[in-house]
């Protein structure tokens, strides 16, 4: 973690305002249990196109009471989209929001139902980011209960692939973050409240060897063997951990041959690299380049591909100028926050690389996402909902001022 910056506790200086939201959504807090609760039921793992068009309709009808634009965007291979933002007759810049609605879970997990008790929500989906679509739902219902949400422009865009990269919303993403002022990703908030203003860029390669076949007991001498050359490399790459700051590879997957009993001649490996800077994904790239030439054999081919490419988002000082505007308003909620350089990618780089300043972890805090021990601080959830809509309504209003960025 790069930056640590914790926010001092401080109750006292709320206006009436701030109380007023922070009161309506305290008293929301049983439906936001069950609206969350109804979102986690429903299975919407990446794959499982069914499951998330079911959320991304149980949201539309969330919407429902608020006079606000909605599109749902048809999809083939993936879940539907849902576009919903405010509407505006000015031609002024935006703000987005951003949250996605599928979870790495397949539709046949052993993982799945719902439990609660006095502290925590459980369940698949309920940090990363169900709970964030709920904190960022009741922040803009409760902004329109105090008719506040018609004075803010904003987008939101919910998707429904981010777990695998966000390949079809990647371009709706790019033209909404352009037209946009500022963006807000709601992923979850770490359990020391992070705020996160930089994220590692995130790179997957398929690396690719071909040998020449034959029978196990006839081939020895001169073996060209793809699974022994794949390995040779993989074994390097992972040698590359701790070589180059912050810069990780991961040989995640890995498959070849046909039978034990002949030479294989495919073999294939799925590579993960992380870096929070340019110069390490350059590392990187230079090492794997020698790495191909110097297993570059006769009668063997070697190559790598690039799978996906998520670009960096930099820790710049407008997305610290947003941090401070989530901090002071914490400062009034009496909640904790701190600001982070996250290690995860999520879709907060590629509205950075559109050149927006955006902040992401807005929403809820929880614990052990991707896993059967996924949790939610259920308190957290109308806390971070106040904390949410008090930074937009803070962060508009001094972007409007010229004094923001």
């Amino acid at each position: 973690m790069r930056f640590r910056r914790q926010v001092a506790r401080d109750r006292g200086s709320m206006d009436p305002l701030q109380k007023n939201l922070t009161a309506h959504l305290k008293d929301q807090e049983e439906m936001m249990g069950n609206v969350l609760k109804r979102l986690v039921l429903i299975q919407s793992g990446t794959r499982n196109k069914a499951g998330v068009d079911r959320v991304c309709r149980e949201i539309y009808d969330l919407f429902e009471p608020l006079s606000l634009d909605r599109r749902i965007l048809p999809q083939e291979t993936y879940g539907d989209l849902l576009v919903v933002s405010v509407p505006s007759n000015e031609d002024r810049r935006r703000i987005l929001l951003a949250g996605h609605m599928d979870t790495i879970f397949p539709a046949d997990t052993a993982f799945c139902g719902w439990r609660e008790d006095e502290s925590y929500f459980y369940g698949p989906g309920v940090i990363d980011m169900k709970g964030g679509l709920v904190v960022g739902i009741f922040a803009l219902k409760a902004l329109a209960t105090l008719r506040l949400l018609e004075n803010l422009p904003i987008t939101w865009i919910f998707n429904s692939e981010e777990e695998v990269g966000s390949p079809i919303s990647r371009p709706l993403f790019v033209t909404e973050a352009k037209r946009s002022a500022m963006a807000f990703v709601l992923e979850a908030g770490g359990m020391k409240g992070q705020i996160v203003t930089g994220r590692k860029g995130h790179l997957v390669l398929k690396l690719s060897a071909r040998g020449r076949a034959g029978h196990a007991a006839q081939v020895v001498e001169g073996k060209k063997s793809a699974i022994l050359d794949l390995a040779h490399v993989i074994i390097e790459l992972e040698g590359l951990n701790g070589r180059f700051p912050g810069v990780s590879v991961n040989i995640g997957q890995t498959a070849g041959g046909i039978v034990p009993n002949s030479v294989p001649e495919e073999a294939w490996a799925a590579v993960d690299v992380r870096s929070p800077t340019t110069e390490g994904f350059a590392f990187f790239r230079s090492c794997l380049n020698d790495l191909l030439k110097w297993r570059q054999v006769e009668g063997m081919d070697l190559r790598a591909d690039v799978v996906e490419h998520v670009p960096i988002m930099e820790a710049t000082e407008r997305n610290k100028a947003l941090f401070n505007v989530i901090a002071g308003e914490a400062s009034r909620l009496g909640i904790p926050v701190v600001e982070q350089f996250r290690a995860g990618a999520s879709d907060a780089n590629t509205i950075a690389e559109a050149g927006t300043p955006v902040v992401d972890g807005l929403g809820p805090v929880g614990k052990h996402d991707h896993s059967d021990r996924e949790y939610l601080v259920r308190e957290s959830l109308h806390t971070r909902s106040a904390l949410l809509a008090l930074s937009l309504l803070s962060a508009w209003r001094q972007y409007e001022a010229g004094s923001l960025f």
